[in-house]
């Protein structure tokens, strides 16, 4: 990857809908070598996927919660298991396993505090090896961004 790589790269993760004809002006390059390398990086894995980014409060999802998550068994079977059930539940958006007091920190959205019980009493407390759920609100986003600061 060189420089005009990471370049397209950066402009890309602003706005994936350029046009190969505005990133080929953005680089000073013609439309065919800015198509080739973004081909490449695709190919590569440097660009694993493009999405749209939805406003959470558009489509009535107000309530955004971290759930730290603890596990009562560690073995191998265990996480396993807790992995596949936790990534089938639709209201987690993201799942990291963590180290530290938690060994999961889920991010969950919902439309608001009486659903979210409800996926914690019906969803989540109803997964076999929980141990320990702590829940973080919140209450203001200060910053969002899903650029890497390559």
């Amino acid at each position: 990857m060189d420089k005009i790589d990471r370049e397209l790269l950066r402009a890309l993760q602003v706005n994936a809908k350029l046009t190969n004809k505005e990133l080929a002006g953005m680089l000073g390059l013609t439309i065919t070598p800015v198509h080739e390398r973004i081909k490449k990086l695709e190919r590569e894995g440097f660009i694993s996927h493009y999405s749209a980014i939805v406003n959470p409060q558009k489509v009535d999802l107000a309530l955004q919660v971290f759930c730290s998550v603890s596990l009562k068994d560690h073995q191998r079977e265990f996480i396993e298991k807790f992995e596949r059930e936790v990534v089938a539940l639709e209201e987690v958006i993201e799942c990291y396993h963590i180290g530290g007091r938690f060994d999961y920190l889920l991010k969950v959205i919902v439309k608001d505090m009486e659903t979210y019980r409800s996926f914690v009493s019906l969803k989540l407390a109803e997964l076999d090896n929980i141990g320990n759920v702590q829940s973080s609100f919140v209450m203001s986003e200060i910053k969002r961004s899903a650029a890497l600061p390559f």
